[in-house]
């Protein structure tokens, strides 16, 4: 390859992902490292380079860090009886906690970006043409060989509640520190940034240093009460913690009998660094700090046709909320958005897909609530 060759190429290269690192640049196109930063020092003596990925201030996206699936759903079409075999139907669909958030606020109208890794196959590519498909940003996505894409294997009972899930998450812990250091213009650009917790303990650490350094928010989302292993010791720069009665317990290493056991593990929770907690309790409903108090909100009554994917659909209204009213974090507004997350839930425990097909930029306006029931 001609030297205006190899600086055509790695042009090329940051024009598909203006995000992209030197050192991703260098494996990409078989340069060294220091090869990648004298090409591009050229192309900006050359004006073909201005800076990297600048984001204008009305179209700033809610930045996704984290998982990106390809689902699969087995459902018995009797009751489930163990070490045997059960006759169920399957489905698949594309899924991910980071990569489920995304698509409903791409479908809310949101501008958004998906930061997740994928392994050189099919599903990989399939993942991110989808994504692509709804508008949502993969250009900042981690692409890995010698590795399959991430899945999650749920299997649901006649009623369609969850019995078992097996989740193939192990790429995930490629998205170490380096990754978002190389991405730190995408997601000093953010309205909002928003991680699940299948990220290594350190990358969310380092995410909220980030978040502290650019004051951007930063949400982050519980997946499983194993995975809180990888929330920091220190949460300064979490605007807000999203996770379940569980996993709550499972932060403060004790049971939580009664309401009382809640508030205790919510503020020690919050004197770690949490600014807010939003705690979801099932058909109970959710708890939400709000000022010096907690309010407890009802959940409304839904028949259940399929629970994947609900919580996601709660996290993205939190996170679709949070945006809209961006300037006025008062106690209030978490209050409206958890009256909104509690609505979208509803909604997509109603219907077979993982999100709901039938969102758009209205869905969640306050005159289509139910009236809150706290």
């Amino acid at each position: 390859m001609t030297e205006p060759s190899k600086k055509q190429h790695l042009y090329e290269a940051i024009r598909a992902n203006p995000f992209i690192s030197q050192q991703e640049l260098a494996n990409q196109l078989g340069l060294s490292r220091s090869a990648v930063a004298g090409y591009i020092a050229g192309l900006i003596r050359e004006r073909k380079l201005l800076g990297r990925a600048y984001v204008l201030p009305d179209r700033r996206p809610v930045v996704c860090v984290g998982a990106a699936n390809l689902d699969r759903k087995l459902r018995s079409t009797d009751t489930i009886a163990l070490r045997t075999s059960n006759p169920a139907s399957q489905s698949e669909s594309f899924g991910g906690v980071a990569r489920n958030i995304a698509e409903n606020l791409a479908r809310l109208g949101t501008t958004v970006a998906l930061l997740t890794a994928i392994g050189a196959d099919s599903s990989g590519a399939a993942l991110l043409d989808h994504a692509e498909s709804l508008g949502i940003d993969v250009r900042g996505a981690l692409r890995l060989d010698g590795c399959c894409s991430g899945t999650y294997t749920a299997v649901l009972d006649r009623d369609g509640e969850m019995v078992v899930a097996l989740a193939d998450m192990a790429l995930y812990d490629r998205m170490e520190p380096a990754f978002v250091d190389a991405r730190q213009a995408q997601l000093a650009g953010a309205a909002l940034v928003v991680a699940d917790l299948n990220l290594p303990r350190d990358t969310v650490a380092a995410l909220a240093h980030q978040a502290r350094r650019n004051a951007t928010p930063l949400v982050l989302v519980a997946v499983s009460e194993p995975k809180m292993a990888r929330l920091p010791d220190d949460l300064s720069g979490v605007r807000l913690l999203i996770l379940n009665a569980g996993e709550l317990a499972a932060r403060v290493q004790r049971p939580l009998p009664d309401d009382a056991a809640f508030a205790a593990a919510i503020r020690a929770v919050q004197a770690q660094g949490a600014q807010d907690l939003i705690v979801t309790r099932g058909a109970r409903g959710v708890l939400v700090t709000a000022g010096d108090g907690i309010v407890d909100l009802a959940a409304p009554p839904v028949d259940v046709v399929d629970v994947t994917g609900a919580g996601d659909a709660f996290a993205a209204a939190i996170c679709w909320s949070l945006v809209q009213d961006r300037g006025d974090n008062g106690a209030d507004d978490l209050v409206l958005a958890c009256r909104r997350g509690l609505h979208l839930s509803a909604l997509t425990l109603g219907v077979p897909e993982t999100v709901h097909p039938g969102l758009g930029p209205d869905s969640l306006a306050t005159e289509s609530l139910p009236l809150s029931q706290d």
